[in-house]
Protein backbone atom coordinates (compact mmCIF):
# COMPACT_ATOMS: atom_id res chain seq x y z
CA UNK A 1 0.00 0.00 0.00
CA UNK A 2 1.51 3.36 -0.91
CA UNK A 3 1.64 5.96 1.61
CA UNK A 4 -0.79 7.89 -0.03
CA UNK A 5 -3.38 5.73 -0.24
CA UNK A 6 -2.50 4.92 3.50
CA UNK A 7 -3.07 8.66 4.49
CA UNK A 8 -6.43 8.45 2.19
CA UNK A 9 -8.15 6.05 4.29
CA UNK A 10 -7.56 8.21 7.47
CA UNK A 11 -9.00 11.19 6.07
CA UNK A 12 -12.64 11.20 6.54
CA UNK A 13 -11.81 10.68 10.41
CA UNK A 14 -9.15 13.09 10.70
CA UNK A 15 -11.58 15.31 8.76
CA UNK A 16 -14.08 14.25 11.20
CA UNK A 17 -11.89 15.31 14.67
CA UNK A 18 -10.72 18.40 12.67
CA UNK A 19 -14.06 19.41 12.66
CA UNK A 20 -15.34 18.80 16.23
CA UNK A 21 -12.52 20.29 17.08
CA UNK A 22 -13.00 24.00 15.28
CA UNK A 23 -16.31 23.57 15.61
CA UNK A 24 -16.69 23.99 11.64
CA UNK A 25 -16.49 21.46 8.71
CA UNK A 26 -14.97 24.59 6.22
CA UNK A 27 -12.59 25.55 8.87
CA UNK A 28 -11.60 21.89 9.85
CA UNK A 29 -11.20 21.09 6.55
CA UNK A 30 -8.74 24.05 6.39
CA UNK A 31 -6.77 22.99 9.00
CA UNK A 32 -6.29 19.26 7.56
CA UNK A 33 -5.77 20.60 4.01
CA UNK A 34 -2.94 22.99 5.78
CA UNK A 35 -1.49 19.68 7.75
CA UNK A 36 -1.01 17.53 3.66
CA UNK A 37 0.59 20.74 2.43
CA UNK A 38 2.82 21.10 5.27
CA UNK A 39 3.59 17.37 5.04
CA UNK A 40 4.42 17.60 0.92
CA UNK A 41 6.88 20.79 1.81
CA UNK A 42 8.79 18.70 4.22
CA UNK A 43 10.10 15.22 2.90
CA UNK A 44 10.49 13.27 6.98
CA UNK A 45 7.18 14.60 7.88
CA UNK A 46 5.91 13.27 4.44
CA UNK A 47 7.68 9.99 5.41
CA UNK A 48 6.81 9.68 8.87
CA UNK A 49 2.96 9.60 8.17
CA UNK A 50 3.63 5.88 6.96
CA UNK A 51 3.26 4.87 10.23
CA UNK A 52 -0.32 5.24 10.73
CA UNK A 53 -2.90 7.57 12.61
CA UNK A 54 -0.86 8.61 15.30
CA UNK A 55 1.83 10.36 13.80
CA UNK A 56 -1.15 12.04 11.35
CA UNK A 57 -3.29 13.31 14.09
CA UNK A 58 0.17 14.66 15.55
CA UNK A 59 1.10 16.44 12.27
CA UNK A 60 -2.49 17.78 12.54
CA UNK A 61 -1.73 18.56 16.02
CA UNK A 62 1.20 20.77 15.43
CA UNK A 63 -0.52 22.44 12.52
CA UNK A 64 -3.38 23.44 15.30
CA UNK A 65 -1.15 24.26 18.00
CA UNK A 66 0.59 26.70 16.02
CA UNK A 67 -2.20 28.24 14.65
CA UNK A 68 -3.76 28.84 18.28
CA UNK A 69 -0.64 30.30 19.45
CA UNK A 70 -0.59 32.67 16.99
CA UNK A 71 -4.21 33.59 17.62
CA UNK A 72 -2.81 33.99 21.52
CA UNK A 73 -0.18 36.73 19.87
CA UNK A 74 -2.53 38.28 17.84
CA UNK A 75 -4.52 39.98 21.24
CA UNK A 76 -3.33 43.53 21.60
CA UNK A 77 -3.51 45.46 24.51
CA UNK A 78 -6.06 48.84 24.64
CA UNK A 79 -7.17 48.17 21.04
CA UNK A 80 -11.01 48.04 20.90
CA UNK A 81 -12.67 46.32 18.92
CA UNK A 82 -9.57 44.77 17.66
CA UNK A 83 -8.78 43.18 21.05
CA UNK A 84 -12.42 42.10 21.66
CA UNK A 85 -12.42 40.30 17.99
CA UNK A 86 -9.34 38.44 19.23
CA UNK A 87 -9.96 37.69 22.46
CA UNK A 88 -13.56 35.53 20.91
CA UNK A 89 -11.67 34.09 18.82
CA UNK A 90 -9.31 32.86 21.87
CA UNK A 91 -12.60 32.06 23.67
CA UNK A 92 -13.76 29.68 20.64
CA UNK A 93 -10.10 27.85 20.86
CA UNK A 94 -11.03 24.20 22.21
CA UNK A 95 -9.21 23.82 25.36
CA UNK A 96 -6.61 21.43 25.91
CA UNK A 97 -8.58 18.79 27.99
CA UNK A 98 -11.77 18.73 25.62
CA UNK A 99 -9.08 18.03 22.87
CA UNK A 100 -7.84 14.72 25.33
CA UNK A 101 -11.55 14.21 25.37
CA UNK A 102 -12.35 14.03 21.97
CA UNK A 103 -9.16 12.00 20.61
CA UNK A 104 -10.12 9.01 23.04
CA UNK A 105 -14.07 8.79 23.16
CA UNK A 106 -15.10 10.44 19.59
CA UNK A 107 -11.35 9.07 17.36
CA UNK A 108 -10.96 6.15 19.99
CA UNK A 109 -7.23 6.70 20.52
CA UNK A 110 -5.76 5.09 23.57
CA UNK A 111 -4.86 7.75 26.07
CA UNK A 112 -0.92 6.61 25.48
CA UNK A 113 -1.76 7.28 21.68
CA UNK A 114 -3.27 10.57 22.57
CA UNK A 115 -0.72 11.77 24.85
CA UNK A 116 1.52 11.29 21.16
CA UNK A 117 -0.40 12.89 19.22
CA UNK A 118 -0.49 15.99 22.01
CA UNK A 119 3.31 15.15 22.84
CA UNK A 120 2.20 15.33 26.38
CA UNK A 121 3.11 12.80 29.61
CA UNK A 122 0.24 10.48 30.00
CA UNK A 123 -0.54 11.07 33.30
CA UNK A 124 -1.43 14.85 31.94
CA UNK A 125 -3.56 13.45 29.59
CA UNK A 126 -5.35 11.45 32.09
CA UNK A 127 -5.55 14.63 34.01
CA UNK A 128 -7.04 16.41 30.83
CA UNK A 129 -9.57 14.07 30.43
CA UNK A 130 -10.92 13.74 34.09
CA UNK A 131 -10.86 17.69 34.19
CA UNK A 132 -12.98 17.56 30.80
CA UNK A 133 -15.42 14.92 32.28
CA UNK A 134 -16.04 17.39 35.36
CA UNK A 135 -16.45 20.55 33.44
CA UNK A 136 -18.81 18.40 31.63
CA UNK A 137 -20.82 17.87 34.60
CA UNK A 138 -20.91 21.32 35.15
CA UNK A 139 -22.24 22.25 31.82
CA UNK A 140 -25.95 24.20 31.23
CA UNK A 141 -28.70 22.05 30.44
CA UNK A 142 -29.88 22.16 26.92
CA UNK A 143 -33.62 20.95 25.39
CA UNK A 144 -32.29 18.02 23.02
CA UNK A 145 -34.65 16.77 20.03
CA UNK A 146 -33.91 12.52 18.72
CA UNK A 147 -34.67 11.86 15.58
CA UNK A 148 -34.05 8.03 15.24
CA UNK A 149 -36.01 5.08 13.98
CA UNK A 150 -34.30 2.62 16.43
CA UNK A 151 -36.54 2.70 19.69
CA UNK A 152 -33.93 0.56 21.69
CA UNK A 153 -31.06 3.21 20.36
CA UNK A 154 -33.73 6.18 20.78
CA UNK A 155 -34.47 5.03 24.56
CA UNK A 156 -30.88 4.72 24.68
CA UNK A 157 -30.06 8.44 23.63
CA UNK A 158 -32.58 9.65 26.22
CA UNK A 159 -31.26 7.95 29.16
CA UNK A 160 -27.71 9.53 28.24
CA UNK A 161 -29.47 12.30 27.26
CA UNK A 162 -31.25 12.57 30.93
CA UNK A 163 -27.85 11.24 32.81
CA UNK A 164 -25.79 14.30 31.41
CA UNK A 165 -28.75 17.29 32.81
CA UNK A 166 -30.59 17.68 29.56
CA UNK A 167 -34.44 17.55 28.71
CA UNK A 168 -35.65 15.64 25.69
CA UNK A 169 -37.73 18.38 24.23
CA UNK A 170 -39.20 15.10 21.88
CA UNK A 171 -38.23 12.23 19.51
CA UNK A 172 -38.93 11.58 15.72
CA UNK A 173 -38.46 8.02 13.53
CA UNK A 174 -39.31 10.32 10.82
CA UNK A 175 -39.13 13.81 8.50
CA UNK A 176 -42.48 14.39 9.38
CA UNK A 177 -42.85 13.19 13.18
CA UNK A 178 -39.24 15.65 13.70
CA UNK A 179 -41.74 18.91 11.80
CA UNK A 180 -44.01 17.99 14.49
CA UNK A 181 -41.72 18.04 17.15
CA UNK A 182 -40.19 21.04 16.15
CA UNK A 183 -43.93 22.91 15.63
CA UNK A 184 -44.32 22.77 19.20
CA UNK A 185 -40.99 23.44 21.01
CA UNK A 186 -38.08 24.62 19.81
CA UNK A 187 -34.89 22.45 20.20
CA UNK A 188 -31.35 23.72 22.01
CA UNK A 189 -29.75 20.38 20.26
CA UNK A 190 -30.27 17.81 17.85
CA UNK A 191 -28.98 13.99 17.67
CA UNK A 192 -30.05 12.61 13.90
CA UNK A 193 -29.09 9.19 12.44
CA UNK A 194 -29.44 9.30 8.79
CA UNK A 195 -31.58 7.14 7.68
CA UNK A 196 -35.09 6.81 9.09
CA UNK A 197 -37.87 4.81 9.22
CA UNK A 198 -40.05 5.80 6.36
CA UNK A 199 -37.22 5.67 4.01
CA UNK A 200 -36.90 9.39 4.66
CA UNK A 201 -33.46 12.07 5.75
CA UNK A 202 -32.01 13.29 8.69
CA UNK A 203 -30.08 15.27 6.59
CA UNK A 204 -33.41 16.34 5.38
CA UNK A 205 -35.27 16.70 8.67
CA UNK A 206 -32.19 18.72 10.21
CA UNK A 207 -32.27 20.92 7.18
CA UNK A 208 -35.93 21.81 7.65
CA UNK A 209 -35.03 22.87 11.76
CA UNK A 210 -31.81 24.62 10.44
CA UNK A 211 -34.37 27.00 8.23
CA UNK A 212 -36.25 27.61 11.44
CA UNK A 213 -33.51 28.42 14.24
CA UNK A 214 -29.36 27.69 14.00
CA UNK A 215 -29.36 25.02 16.69
CA UNK A 216 -26.02 22.35 17.17
CA UNK A 217 -26.58 19.26 15.10
CA UNK A 218 -24.78 15.54 15.90
CA UNK A 219 -25.38 13.16 13.18
CA UNK A 220 -25.43 9.30 14.23
CA UNK A 221 -24.46 7.13 11.00
CA UNK A 222 -23.03 3.35 10.36
CA UNK A 223 -21.18 4.55 7.77
CA UNK A 224 -19.54 7.78 8.59
CA UNK A 225 -16.77 7.88 6.10
CA UNK A 226 -19.44 8.69 3.24
CA UNK A 227 -19.98 12.08 5.23
CA UNK A 228 -16.33 13.09 5.33
CA UNK A 229 -15.52 13.37 1.75
CA UNK A 230 -14.54 17.33 1.98
CA UNK A 231 -16.31 17.36 -1.18
CA UNK A 232 -19.75 19.03 -0.05
CA UNK A 233 -21.78 20.77 3.12
CA UNK A 234 -21.27 17.84 5.58
CA UNK A 235 -21.85 17.38 9.10
CA UNK A 236 -19.65 18.85 11.66
CA UNK A 237 -20.23 16.72 14.32
CA UNK A 238 -20.63 13.00 13.35
CA UNK A 239 -20.76 9.82 15.54
CA UNK A 240 -19.90 5.97 14.57
CA UNK A 241 -22.92 3.67 15.14
CA UNK A 242 -22.82 1.37 17.52
CA UNK A 243 -21.34 4.36 19.88
CA UNK A 244 -19.73 4.98 23.16
CA UNK A 245 -21.79 6.92 25.76
CA UNK A 246 -18.50 8.07 26.30
CA UNK A 247 -18.15 9.55 22.67
CA UNK A 248 -21.86 10.60 22.47
CA UNK A 249 -21.07 12.73 25.95
CA UNK A 250 -18.08 14.51 24.32
CA UNK A 251 -19.68 15.07 21.08
CA UNK A 252 -22.64 17.40 22.85
CA UNK A 253 -20.62 18.96 25.26
CA UNK A 254 -18.50 20.16 22.02
CA UNK A 255 -21.63 20.98 20.08
CA UNK A 256 -22.67 23.37 22.97
CA UNK A 257 -19.13 24.46 23.73
CA UNK A 258 -19.35 25.99 19.98
CA UNK A 259 -23.06 27.03 20.17
CA UNK A 260 -22.27 29.58 23.80
CA UNK A 261 -18.80 30.43 22.15
CA UNK A 262 -18.91 30.71 18.02
CA UNK A 263 -15.65 30.73 16.35
CA UNK A 264 -15.19 34.20 14.14
CA UNK A 265 -14.95 33.46 10.22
Amino acid sequence: MTLGTQVAAQLPYLRRYARALTGSQTTGDAFVRATLEAALGDPELQRSLGGGRVPLYRAFNKVWSSACMEVAVEVPVGSGDLELAAQRRLAAVTPLNRQALLLTTLEDFSVEDAAAVMDLEVSQVDALIQAAIAEIDRESTASVLIIEDEPLIAMQLEDLVHALGHDICGTAATRTQAQEVVAQRQPGLVLADIQLADGSSGLDAVDDILRLEDVPVIFITAYPERLLTGDRPEPTYLITKPFQEATVRAAISQALFFNSSRPIG
